[in-house]
């Protein structure tokens, strides 16, 4: 059993898919079966169902898993400890919803790049669904949400600083030239939702519920970016942090809605799975966060 097998043992299991284990760990696809089948092999147990393209862990692979998390974990402790005069190595995996990542992320990459150049950094975006469970498996070794708050026992959370989502359309949406729009009034128009920016449109739902603002057309989208084009050329209304359409506004492309339920604050919170030992290299990449989130907010 060496080392890299558990490495590959641990992607698949994690992603559930030979392919997506191949591209995070930089193999070829036919090197992770090998290194999967010399495993079983070794064991004499087979540790994936393979249906097809779907593929799931049995029995003695979720074992196996919970002892290959253990023993990585050791294995990048140790290292760290003997090489404790290196500089940060490794790979970080890290959720960002894309407002953080188009407003605050380059000044962190820009500084934590120039500081420790060895370190290959992975975004993704981040959708609340799925990102306690990757936390703690290890999928994702840090997550930023963009919500009111996270509550779950094995999780810390720290703050770095809040936004406040406003109701925007284009100023040509009839609701532009109101005084006063309420959520009541929003029954019947077109509603634009972000599946990447994270939790506040659940706040934004959570509000339409209460309020019975009746029935609605609802799109999502992958991309605020999207969404703002979408507003721009008179396509529906959002909800979207304040700090993502100033640009807009500012120019004239887009309005805050005098939406009666004023602002929503929501808070930029950095997440990590508490139970997981906190290596050098993800200690410096959240105390660079934490410098440039400072500045920003």
């Amino acid at each position: 059993m060496e080392i890299r097998q558990l490495k590959s043992f641990q992607a698949v299991a994690n992603l559930l898919s030979f392919n997506k284990a191949a591209g995070r760990l930089h193999y070829a696809q036919s090197s992770i079966s090998a290194q999967i089948q010399a495993l079983e092999e070794e064991f004499g147990v087979q540790l994936f169902s393979r249906l097809g393209r779907k593929v799931q862990l049995t029995e003695c692979g979720i074992q196996l898993l919970q002892y290959a998390n253990k023993i990585l974990e050791l294995v990048d402790e140790t290292r760290s400890k003997v090489m404790e005069n290196e500089e940060p190595v490794g790979s970080l995996t890290v959720r960002i919803p894309e407002t953080f990542g188009v407003h605050c992320l380059p000044g962190v990459i820009k500084e934590f790049h120039n500081r420790f150049p060895r370190v290959q950094l992975n975004f993704i975006t981040c959708a609340h669904e799925g990102l306690e469970n990757d936390l703690r498996k290890g999928i994702t070794d840090l997550a930023f949400l963009l919500a009111e708050s996270i509550s779950a026992a094995d999780l810390d959370v720290e703050i770095l600083g809040f936004h406040s989502v406003v109701l925007v359309a284009s100023p040509h949406h009839p609701l532009a030239s109101r005084k006063s729009v309420h959520t009541k009034d929003l029954g019947g128009e077109t509603i634009l939702l972000s599946k990447v920016d994270c939790s506040y449109r659940k706040v934004f739902e959570q509000v339409l519920e209460q309020e019975e603002a009746g029935r609605f057309s609802k799109i999502e989208f992958y991309s605020v970016e999207v969404i703002k084009k979408c507003l721009v050329s008179g396509v529906g209304i959002t909800v979207l942090p304040e700090v993502a359409v100033r640009d807009e506004v500012a120019q004239g492309k887009l309005v805050v809605l005098p939406w009666s339920e004023g602002k929503i604050d929501v808070a930029l919170l950095m997440i990590w799975y508490r139970d997981r030992w906190i290596s050098p290299t993800l200690r410096a990449f959240m105390e660079v966060t934490k410098k440039i989130a400072a500045q920003a907010y």
